[in-house]
Order: structure tokens, then sequence, then C-alpha cells
């Protein structure tokens, strides 16, 4: 977990935005370029995604309360569980959390964007926040395409297993926002887009489907790509094929071009190579050799889960001895079959879920496995992935829960929920795709590990940060392991579940333990029991929190 923490802080979306946006006074540079704020007109703020709150705060934060307070006004469109008060740029809840998929209140907020960026003159500056899940959150139909329409297509595409490439073709000539024609529409002197990319290869014109990018595709590459899916247009809506088919019968002289701004910039600020170089770091300063740091992985999720596994357990045997680490992003996708058994899961947990099938009933001693959507969403879940350890699979015997037959049914979410792999975050307000996470420990030092009795000073522990304002000291004997857990004043472990029995004691300070549907506030002397698979959640008081935790069978992740 401290591995993948520190990926997810690398691309905080606050940080990010602070790191270009920098004020001196009346001097603004975003990017490199450069305003002199006592002759710039207004500021006007606009886009979405899941990043989006935490972009709008850190620009305020960059900019300043005075600043904002005379020329700033703005409008993003997050998904519900997201907003947040900002102090001159909204937080419109255009989506419900954990619904990818256009609404009627992104609709309403992307109009309102429409209306605000028609206003702007030439002295005025606008600046585009945009993130994954912009698509959703931004939808303009065009006129004859229906709301229901774009839902439709939505669904159809993502069910088959589009990837987000195919998807942002199809809902870019079906927008009045996207392919470039936000910036169509803005009659400001320039447009200064910042993008946190979460799409392979960081392609403009995909990201959030481009509204501020000139649209290279076409009507025919889109209807192509729903024959693909849909061959007979079965379950294409015909408003959607009518609309396709007369875009891509006109002339090319017919196509209406809108003046654009002055000047346009598009700056990527943030990506999935940023959050693995900050993981592999970590990984390196916990003691781990890294055997491979891949980003931009896409493909079937359970193949890449069958190969990630494939290749901790190759690695496991070939002698070099040691702590490896191997780390990979990227975004692969997952086909569902429709069916009439539960189907509830996201290409995270599908992918863990494969992983622990290529184990076997052998199991995976010295291997933990994580991959975590860093939006903290996989899927239409509450979960971002799923982590997977030995003490996992041993979990799953033990309550007689196959592997197959859940991967079979692309029901991973409720695999894990059994078994308590569910990685649970809440929002995280950023999104650079996923990050996994694969650590193996060789049979040599496992044994060397588990020699017992033997007396360790508290320095020679691993030390992991698992939360902000939250570390942990970790030892291990042959089948318990012990952690010295320190909390900061208001620091919070999140909601989370694994399949280790935990118990502990809180040997100093003050904290507010949920446990299930159990909430107690402990102090010093008082000590709690977890079982295995329960969602629990800490938060500590204002005194802080010391406590000792046992995990029985050994956390893999936390050696």
């Amino acid at each position: 977990m401290a591995i993948w923490r520190a990926g997810l802080a690398a691309v905080d979306s606050a940080l990010l935005v602070r790191n270009v946006v920098r004020r001196n006074g009346d001097s603004l540079s975003i990017c490199g370029h450069e305003f002199d704020l006592s002759r710039a007109g207004r500021i006007c703020v606009v886009g979405g995604g899941k990043a989006g709150a935490g972009m709008a705060a850190g620009l305020e934060q960059a900019l300043g309360s005075d600043v904002v307070s005379r020329k700033v006004a703005g409008w993003l469109n997050v998904p519900s569980n997201c907003v947040a008060p900002r102090q001159a740029i909204h937080l419109h809840p255009g989506r419900p959390a954990g619904i990818n998929e256009p609404t009627a209140e992104g609709v309403a907020g992307a109009e309102r964007m429409l209306q605000m960026v028609a206003e702007l003159q030439a002295d005025d500056l606008c600046l585009v926040l945009l993130s994954g899940g912009a698509s959703a959150l931004l939808p303009a139909p065009v006129e004859g395409v229906s709301l229901a329409d774009k839902q439709a297509v939505t669904r159809l595409l993502s069910r088959g297993g589009a990837t987000i490439q195919e998807l942002n073709c199809v809902r870019k000539q079906l927008s009045r926002l996207k392919g470039g024609r936000l910036a169509q529409a803005c009659r400001a002197g320039t447009l200064i887009a910042l993008i946190i990319s979460d799409i392979v290869g960081d392609p403009l014109d995909v990201i959030g489907s481009g509204p501020t990018v000139t649209d290279a595709s076409t009507p025919a590459e889109a209807l192509a790509i729903l024959r693909r899916f849909d061959p007979e247009f079965a379950h294409t809506p015909p408003n959607v094929i009518e609309h396709l088919r007369r875009s891509a019968s006109k002339p090319a002289a017919e196509v209406t071009e809108v003046e654009q701004p002055l000047q346009v910039f598009n700056h990527v600020v943030g990506n999935n190579r940023i959050a693995l170089e900050a993981a592999a770091e970590t990984a390196r300063q916990l003691g781990y050799d890294l055997s491979g740091v891949e980003s931009n992985v896409a493909g079937v999720a359970a193949d890449v889960g069958r190969t990630l596994a494939a290749r901790c357990r190759t690695l496991q045997a070939d002698g070099r001895g040691g702590k490896r680490c191997v780390l990979s992003g990227g975004e692969p996708v997952v086909k569902v079959e429709p069916s009439v058994r539960p189907q509830k899961g996201g290409r995270n947990q599908e992918l863990v879920l494969a992983a622990v099938q290529k184990f076997g009933p052998t199991g995976m001693p010295g291997i933990c496995l994580l991959s975590g959507g860093t939006d903290g969403e996989d899927g239409p879940t509450d979960a971002a992935g799923a982590v997977a350890d030995d003490a996992l699979i041993a979990a799953a015997r033990r309550l007689e829960v196959d592997p197959a037959e859940y991967l079979a049914d692309h029901n991973s979410y409720e695999f894990f929920q059994r078994t308590g792999g569910l990685l649970i975050t809440g929002p995280t307000h950023t999104n650079v795709m996923d990050v996994r996470v694969g650590l193996i420990v060789s049979p040599s030092m496992q044994d060397s590990n588990m020699s017992s009795p033997r007396f360790v000073h508290h320095s020679d522990g691993a030390l992991h940060a698992i939360f902000p304002g939250v570390t942990l000291n970790a030892s291990a004997g042959q089948e318990l392991m012990l952690s010295y857990v320190t909390f900061e004043p208001h620091a919070v472990v999140e909601a989370h579940s694994h399949p280790h029995e935990q118990a502990g004691m809180v040997v100093s300070g003050s904290a507010r333990f949920i446990v299930g549907d159990t909430e107690r506030v402990l102090r010093t002397g008082d000590m709690y029991f977890i079982p295995g698979g329960v969602t629990h959640r800490v938060v500590a008081l204002d005194e802080g929190c010391v406590a000792l935790d046992v995990f029985h069978p050994v956390r893999q992740d936390y050696l």
C-alpha cells in the first residue's frame, strides 16, 4: 500500500496545478505563459473530470484569494461525491458516484459552460481544467440526438469492451462541446487547458474527448466503430445512426468552421508515468529491487492479470533471492457478456482475480499483488481495485469461494468482498489510469525472515507511510506480524478490508474505530479485534494515537 499510495500522492491534482501556476504580485505564469494581472480582464475557469475538485482548489490557492475574488468565475462538472465549496469556482454534480455515463445534470452543466465561454472578450483568459471522466461529465448532445441516445451508445460500447479511444471517437461526433468545440465557442483572447491524462500515450484529442483540440476523427470512423460492436445496428439508437450518416455525407465545404480564440494552448500536467516514478522511488527506499516498470499497458484485464502473476512467480524462482518489485500502469478493458447472474466489478478487480486464479491451489506465498484505479473508482463500484496475497487465497479456500467461477461471471467485486481483498479509498481527486504493484519475496528470504524467536530493534522494521499522517513499522515472525502504528492528530486510515485477522491495542492517545457497523472511541489500554474481510476505518482524535497491531497470517505487503 505504501508504494501504491506514493504514486497516488505524486499525482495529487491540487499539487499538479500549483506546480505550473505561479503568481508573484501582478505577474502570473501558467505553464510558462506570462500574464500581467493589472491589465488582464476576467479569468473564466471551466471543465470537468474526476480530478476537478482538487484542480480547482490548487488553482485558487495558486492565484490567491484576492485575485480569485476580483477576477475569477468558474464552473466544473465533477462526480457528486467530489462536490465541495470553493471560493469562486462552482463544482457542479455532473453525475452520481460510480455511474460513469452522461446525465441530465451533466448536460445542464455543459450548457452553462458553453454560455460562459461565449460571453468572454479578447482581454479575458479562459482556463480549462480537464481530467479523466470528463467525457461522461460533459455531455452536450448535438441537435437530433437525445441524452437517452447518448446513454445507450455509452452502455453499448462500454459493455462491449470498447477502448477509450473508440468510445471517445463516437462521443466527439455526437457532441457540441467535445472534439474542439468548446474552444470554438470561446471568445477569450487566450485559452489554456491544464490536463491530467488518463489515456495511454497522453493523446490530447482523446483525453476528455478533446474539447480544446481540433478533432481529426470523422463521422465515418464513428459509424465503423459502432458497426464493429453492433453489426446490424440493432441496439444503436436510430437518431445516432441518422446523424452520423448525414454528417458523413456532407461535402467538406459544408462543414462550418467557427473562428478559434486568438491563442489555444494544451498542457498535460500529470500522467501515469509520474505516478509510477514516485512509486518506484518508494519501493527502492523500502528495500525492494525493481524488476520492471512498465507504463501504458492496455489489453484485456484478465490477460494482464495472468501475465503479471506468471512474471511474479518466475522472478521468485529465478534464484536471485531478496525482495523484488514489479510496477505497471495503464488501462486494460473488460468485455462483459450479458448474463442473468450477478456481474459487479471493474478492470482492476478482474485483473487481480485472474491473477489469483492463475496462482491456483498452490497459493502465492511470498507474493502480494495490488491493482488500483488512481481515481478511487473501479467500474461501477465503491472500490478502487483489489489486493491479494496468500492469506486471501487461504480465505477463499476456507470459504469455498472458487475464483474461476467469479471470474467467468465477471463478478470480481463479490469475490473480494467475501475474501477481504477490496481496495477502498474513496474519491482521490485525481485520475491517471491504474497503478499495479507486485511484491515478491524469495523463499530463502521468507525462511530467514520467519526465524523465531528473535529480537528486532525499532529502527530495523519495515517502515511504511500508509495514509497521510499515518506510519507503521512492521516485523514478522512465523505466523504473526506486529506493526507499531503512529497517527498524527486527526489522521485517517480510510475504510478498507483484508483477509488477515487483526487485533491490537491503543498504546497512547485516542482514536475513533469503525469496525463493520460498530463505532467506538478507544483510549490508552483499550483493545480491538477485527475479523478477516470486515471493513474498518480509524480516525485519530486531537492528541493523535499510537497503536500496536497484530496480523495473522503475515501481511506480505508490509514486509
